[in-house]
């Protein structure tokens, strides 16, 4: 007979956060989930009242004391639960009253169980953005390839007609049609970017970013302060090591473009998940690593197409850096998520860790 494991092993597999809390909000247990949830460990959670570990609980203190005491149940749906941290979740809160033996003689006991919807927001807005890209990348693909071969004939023929001209100044508009040739054959190619997986072998993430943040300080505005915070217990990931390098560095660019000519922060942090669906695929440990800047936010308008080819919200900017990020991501089994809000914008990039699905 097969033996069942016990009863914290199983809650700490459990995807939804679960704590045991008292009449003061302070929890006496609480699941892995819940520690990943509020971005603190399952000792500092219980050291404090529940409204002390977080800027925003998602619901009425004085209402989730009121039932603890009373032994009543509470449900609230689609609450907003901000961490620490300055991060943002949508969650289920739904609170039961623990019956336990001699309940009369002890202080009451809830179990209280927060549920992440917005988990399942994104997953479903990961799928309806990257068929969405795919077919616009297609389309783009065959623009590229329509473009490319009679562009291909244009240049060889000023090449050419460059070699039969005698006089100087005709052979500076040859000259001029063979460089704005390949300035479009280079955008072209960048519009088509990396389209099948490239051999993977194990890096340091974090290698990976201090690449990308030494090739940023050459040319780093004074006005911005960069700031890490790294988990070094995460291991090493099978990557192409440059294509992320390339992807990081669209998106660190982006956050010091968004912050021209104001003081700003940008802040790079790598940490792990459990238990996390990128597409239809589950992953017992996800790498997290987000980049946030405390810029003016990006335009409501632009969010549901911010990794599309050619869409940009700056007067000088091509559109390109982020669906090439994005593509990278996917071409790893990953994901990127973005969040904005003004003072707040925050790019996550999402790779398995372990590349067996859960």
């Amino acid at each position: 007979m097969q033996t069942i494991p016990e009863t914290a092993t199983l809650l700490n597999h459990q995807v939804t956060s679960v704590l045991v809390i008292d009449h003061r909000l302070t929890a006496s247990y609480a699941n892995a989930a819940a520690a990943q949830l509020f971005g603190l460990g399952s000792h500092r959670l219980r050291q404090a009242p529940l409204p002390e570990m977080c800027e925003q609980l998602g619901m009425s203190t004085i209402q989730l004391e009121r039932a603890v005491k009373e032994r009543q149940s509470l449900t609230v749906n689609t609450a907003t639960l901000i961490t620490l941290d300055g991060r943002q979740h949508a969650v289920d809160i739904t609170l039961v009253p623990l019956e336990l033996e001699n309940a009369a003689s002890q202080q009451p006991l809830s179990l209280l169980e927060l549920r992440q919807v917005d988990q399942q927001r994104r997953i479903h807005q990961q799928l309806s953005q990257d068929a969405q890209q795919q077919a616009a990348q297609y389309l783009v693909r065959n623009l590229a390839h329509e473009i490319k071969n009679p562009l291909g004939g244009l240049r060889g023929a000023a090449q050419l007609l460059d070699r039969e001209l005698a006089d100087p100044q005709l052979k500076e508009f040859t000259t001029m049609i063979i460089e704005q040739a390949d300035r479009l054959r280079n955008l072209v190619d960048r519009l088509l970017g990396p389209q099948k997986p490239t051999p993977h072998t194990l890096h340091s993430i974090h290698e990976v970013t201090e690449k990308v943040l030494q090739l940023l300080a050459l040319t780093l505005p004074q006005n911005i302060r960069i700031q890490r915070d790294y988990d070094p217990s995460i291991p090493d990931i099978a990557m192409d090591a440059d294509q992320l390098q390339q992807a990081l560095l669209n998106i660190v660019q982006n956050a010091v473009q968004a912050l021209a000519g104001q003081r700003g922060e940008i802040r790079l942090r790598s940490r792990t998940q459990h238990q996390v669906t990128i597409g239809n695929i589950r992953h017992k440990l996800v790498l997290e690593l987000s980049v946030t800047d405390n810029g003016p936010g990006i335009p409501p308008e632009l969010m549901d197409t911010l990794f599309y080819p050619m869409v940009t919200g700056r007067d000088a900017g091509s559109g390109l850096g982020l669906s090439i990020a994005h593509n990278i991501a996917r071409l790893h089994g990953g994901r990127i998520d973005c969040t904005s809000t003004p003072g707040h914008t925050e790019f996550t990039l999402l790779l398995p860790v372990l590349q067996q699905p859960a």
